[in-house]
């Protein structure tokens, strides 16, 4: 049964749509994710749904008896109550009955009452246990330890929690009241890791619906069954998690784009024999022909290739309706030019991450380090070694030192104990959560001419509309760029810095899943060293071949592994502290080698990709100096020393190159693994 059905959705604000013509539903047991870039409408979808915004056309039917928890992405949570209080008001009806059950116990040691009393109890006492009556003080609790909140915290007034935590006791709030229809607007934004998984946990045994939306990967791909994907052509459907959406919506894209190059093909055999014909004893036929093309060209240009995706252009022409005026020759060969397959005109992020130099083998060494500021230690850490073309992804709660940890390693505060030591030939790019190196009063031309002063505006401009900033975008300040307008910023500078290091802190916040993706394929390739703080499990998964995790106890903790890897070593520790001692050793020295063998084989992957990269750059000299050679030879000077220099010359750098186009088709060749990113 569908608990929402929305017919022909749509919203605009004057003069632009946001979207229209959405017709969707939402059934029991579903868990909706809603996909899409920044500034599509996925906001205002939820907002429509959850009844807080009204369409601008179309209907939101809902259930009879239909109840909705909507949580946006800042809370509008204001009140004097305590997180406890708030916590509490869910269960009104309970305490009214707990109440009522106290007065009746009192009243039941009276003679004169209690036969009444008796009864009275006796029929509110199963409904007040079946209800939850005496757990649901046990369930706030889980709750609000779930979503991260300390025990000290229950009595204090929202008034004096952040913007944060506000969101994280609306969230609290919301799933104590367990409606039939969770609505949810990036509900991880504000929670760690460990109540990201506890988050998923208690999802997979709601009972209700839930509709929301996230850039988490990860999380999408342990909690829906369900994928809206949102672009400006409307919303397509998916069934899975986020992975089996990954892989459906590839094979959708092929499928369409071979449907689009045979229908191109198809035009262009029509529009060859019109003009075999058109003067010839044909004619007619290549009339009616000519008048079937214009169309179908003319129909492709009023509703877009977007709408006729997977199907046969000549069908939905004839559903639409065309002008009577029909295309020469001349003008439907320009149109058939002029077709371009959708998948390749979407904006996309043109992210390139090259280094200037290679770093040494030791990128950085950590002695007895204890990292904090005076009188707040932090965490201690084991002693440290990171190499090159390693990733060494650092997790941990909210707070626990991961960034003070980064600008430790950056020298920009000192260690309270031990030494940080860094190789040698590093250039260190970092990318800051809170963007500090970006100046507010900057326009984005000004703090890309502030890292590269030899660029003219004009390749400046080119260069930003890289990172998605074109026209008059460009003259913005800093200071009014979104948040996710800043991180691209930020990664247009850090591309600049040709680093070979990078110290990445939560690159992927606020970034939509499209740039999150371009992201992780650009770091995967880098021929470098990357230390990544980051709660994004799905980038750590993909690139970690070390993961450092910050403990409750303020230790740095030490996986060499992958974070998949890393869950299944907790898991198996936790499972296995009932078993004896000699099966326990046995199990965990299996699951260090066969972790040991998937870091190195995702190492090994990201050496070769790096090499690859290396002999390419490498190549590409040589045939350049090789031409050069060749044009001197070729008009030899008079000298015969030095025509003997040129042609030595040439011998030594043919042989480097063939020699290099050799190894070139091994590393091509060289087979890949389930473990290589």
């Amino acid at each position: 049964m569908s608990l929402i059905t929305t017919h022909n959705l749509g919203k605009s604000f004057d003069p632009v749509d946001i979207f229209a013509g959405l017709s969707l539903s939402i059934t029991h047991g579903a868990r909706v994710a809603i996909v899409g870039p920044n500034g599509i409408g996925k906001t205002t979808l939820l907002r429509i749904i959850a009844g807080e915004e009204s369409p601008s056309a179309g209907e939101v039917h809902r259930s009879r008896g239909l109840t909705m928890g909507y949580l946006p992405q800042e809370s509008v949570l204001e009140s004097d109550s305590t997180l406890w209080e708030t916590c509490l008001a869910p269960f009104a009806e309970l305490q009214a009955q707990e109440s009522e059950l106290t007065r009746l116990e009192a009243e039941m040691s009276d003679p004169a009452k209690a036969e009444a009393a008796l009864e009275h109890y006796g029929a509110l006492q199963p409904r007040f246990e079946h209800a939850g009556g005496y757990t649901y003080e046990t369930r706030i609790q889980q709750v609000l330890a779930g979503l991260g909140f300390a025990k000290s915290e229950y009595l204090m007034p929202l008034a004096h929690l952040s913007g944060g935590q506000r969101t994280r006791a609306l969230l609290a709030r919301l799933l104590l009241e367990a409606p039939t229809l969770l609505i949810l607007d990036e509900p991880t934004n504000h929670l760690d890791i460990a109540a990201v998984e506890w988050l998923e946990n208690y999802l997979k045994d709601w009972d209700g619906a839930a509709l929301f939306v996230s850039h988490d990967r990860y999380f999408l791909d342990k909690v829906c069954n369900n994928i809206w994907e949102m672009s400006a052509a409307g919303i397509e459907t998916y069934r899975g998690n986020y992975s089996h959406y990954v892989e459906q919506r590839h094979a959708r894209w092929e499928l369409r784009s071979k449907t689009f190059e045979a229908e191109k093909e198809r035009l262009e055999k029509e529009l060859d024999f019109v003009r075999r014909n058109i003067t010839g004893q044909n004619v007619s036929q290549a009339r009616g022909r000519l008048k079937r093309l214009s169309r179908q060209l003319q129909a492709i240009q009023q509703i877009g290739l977007e709408a006729m995706q997977g199907k046969t252009w000549s069908q939905i022409s004839e559903d639409v309706v065309t002008t009577k005026s029909y295309m020469n020759v001349d003008q439907a060969h320009a149109a058939i030019r002029a077709l371009r397959n959708p998948k390749r005109s979407l904006q996309e992020l043109k992210l390139n991450l090259r280094t200037r130099k290679r770093s040494g083998n030791l990128v950085l060494r950590t002695y007895s380090l204890t990292v904090g500021y005076p009188g707040n230690l932090l965490f201690t850490a084991p002693d440290i070694e990171l190499r090159r073309l390693e990733c060494a992804a650092l997790i941990g709660p909210n707070g626990s030192g991961k960034t003070t940890f980064l600008k430790t390693i950056l020298g920009q505060l000192p260690p309270l104990a031990g030494e940080v030591d860094l190789g040698a030939s590093l250039d260190i790019g970092y990318f800051a959560q809170a963007h500090e190196d970006l100046n507010s009063e900057n326009t984005l031309v000004q703090e890309i001419d502030a890292v590269a002063p030899n660029m003219m505006v004009a390749e400046i401009r080119s260069y930003l509309a890289r990172y998605l900033f074109t026209g008059d975008d460009v003259f913005k300040q800093v200071g009014v760029l979104s948040g996710g307008e800043r991180g691209r910023l930020a990664l247009a500078k850090l591309a600049l810095s040709n680093a070979n290091l990078l110290l990445l802190d939560e690159p992927t916040n606020n970034l939509d899943i499209p740039a999150q993706e371009v992201l992780q394929n650009v770091l995967a390739d880098f021929a470098g060293t990357i230390i990544l703080v980051s709660h994004d499990r799905y980038l750590i998964d993909a690139l970690g071949t070390q993961i450092w995790e910050i403990d409750n106890g303020a230790r740095l903790r030490i996986f060499a592994g992958t974070y998949s890897g890393y869950q299944t070593y907790k898991e198996s520790r936790g499972a296995s502290d009932s078993v004896e001692v000699g099966s326990r050793t046995r199990k965990t020295e299996a699951a260090r080698r066969n972790r040991s063998s998937k870091n190195r084989a995702l190492t090994a992957e990201r050496r070769r990709k790096a090499r690859l990269a290396e002999v390419e750059a490498r190549v590409a000299d040589l045939e350049a100096q090789v031409a050069a050679l060749g044009d001197q030879l070729a008009a030899p000077p008079a000298n015969p020393a030095v025509v003997q220099r040129l042609g030595d010359d040439y011998v030594e750098i043919q042989n480097e190159l063939e020699a290099l186009i050799v190894e070139w088709e091994g590393l091509h060749l060289e087979p890949t693994n389930e473990f290589a990113v």
